[in-house]
């Protein structure tokens, strides 16, 4: 009796221990209740957690993007001096032909678009290439300050001319051509600062403009900073591109060449033309 008595005392004090443990103890939900807690928590969302980024910023933030960002808003832009200047030269066949060109970009899309709303898109789509190219370039510029403060010393490299010269023309002739862009709206779009300034008559706003010392030398100007900047711009966004390779180096070179001399001939011919009475 005595030792059924000890056997049985020993399995209740097992048994309230166990029970103990269960309600009070550090392993009292088990294994299987720890793997559902961690999977409970990782279901819950934590307040204040970063978003991921999209792919549009995370383009946006690159140097590649950046730098593609300036290479096809450059060539939009190119795009539209090329059919401006063509426009443009038909100042040359008197003033019914160039007022009526005027007229005609208004009537662009009738019926389904309004009276000069692709004048309107086409501001709009060229004001966010102008912008977007602007601010690239600055980013740029800043993020490839920062990470060169000091300017490296190679004794035995000769330093590279050419490149210096080619980014101090790219950033200057972009300043030249932001400041010019307002003096050219101001002038010919709205006609505030124009001599003239009479809306529908394109040819007789040109040549009073052109009629003026300070017209001519701020449009020369700013053509000759247009050329040199065509010349570089066109290059560099092949390059960056990957349009290039060792067997069109030639062909791009020759064809960015010939865009900057053809555009900048094209403009200046205008004033010039002003100027020695070709055009009145």
């Amino acid at each position: 009796m005595a030792l059924v008595t000890r056997t049985r005392t020993r399995s209740d004090g097992r048994g309230s221990r166990a029970a103990g443990g269960s309600a009070d103890g550090p392993g009292s939900g088990g294994p299987g209740d720890g793997a559902a807690s961690g999977a409970a928590a990782r279901r819950t969302p934590v307040r204040g957690a970063a978003r991921q980024p999209s792919l549009v910023t995370l383009v946006w933030r690159s140097t590649v993007g950046k730098k593609a960002v300036m290479a096809v808003t450059g060539l939009i832009m190119l795009a539209y001096l090329v059919g401006h200047l063509l426009g443009n030269l038909k100042v040359f066949f008197g003033p019914d032909d160039m007022n009526g060109y005027a007229h005609w970009l208004r009537t662009i899309g009738e019926p389904v678009l309004h009276h000069g709303w692709f004048i309107w898109l086409a501001r709009v789509v060229l004001l966010a290439a102008v912008v977007l190219h602007g601010v690239s370039a600055y980013q740029l510029s800043r993020r490839g300050g920062a990470a060169r403060p000091v300017a490296y010393a190679h004794p035995r490299r000769p330093r590279n001319h050419r490149g210096d010269y080619a980014t101090r023309t790219m950033r200057w002739g972009g300043v030249i051509l932001a400041l010019f862009l307002v003096w050219h709206l101001l002038d010919l779009t709205t006609g505030t600062v124009n001599p003239r300034g009479e809306e529908g008559h394109p040819y007789e706003n040109i040549v009073a403009t052109f009629g003026t010392w300070y017209g001519n030398t701020v449009y020369i100007v700013a053509m000759l900073a247009l050329g040199l900047h065509v010349r570089h711009g066109f290059w560099s966004a092949a390059q960056t591109l990957g349009v290039n390779s060792a067997r069109l180096d030639r062909g791009l070179k020759l064809t960015a060449n010939g865009l900057a001399l053809v555009l900048t001939a094209g403009f200046v011919s205008i004033p010039l033309a002003v100027m020695t009475g070709v055009v009145s």
